[in-house]
């Protein structure tokens, strides 16, 4: 997919969310990267977990007026990594969604297991 059209995607996603969830999101960036910058190359055969995306900030849950600002938080979602786990664009399409709600759900201050329960 190209990258245009896999920020589109995303941006379609935060567009759809409902309207009491988009108007807490503030000070997010969301970027698209092809991998992790720590990511080492897949041996031949090996299967491993990859990672989708991330959340680099502080969830709305743990924030204070006493926190000095540090620049926006924001979601990298791993475009190659996601195609990998993918066999169409339909299935890349709905991974970016649930991926970008899965970190957007980090940033409202859920954990992993919080998320596994939605």
């Amino acid at each position: 997919m190209k990258r245009e059209d896999f920020v589109k995607v995303a941006e379609e996603t935060l567009d759809s969310l409902p309207e009491e969830f988009r108007i807490r999101i503030q000070n997010v960036a969301i970027l698209v990267e092809d991998f992790p910058a720590n990511q080492r190359p897949a041996k031949l055969g090996q299967r491993r977990r990859l990672l989708l995306g991330i959340f680099h900030g502080v969830p709305a849950t743990k924030r204070s007026v006493f926190n000095l600002p540090t620049g926006p938080d924001h979601i990298v979602l791993y475009q190659k990594n996601i195609e990998a786990v993918c066999s169409s664009e339909a299935e890349v399409r709905h991974q970016i969604r649930q991926t970008l709600i899965h970190e957007l759900g980090h940033y409202f201050g859920m954990t992993e297991e919080q998320l596994r329960d939605v």
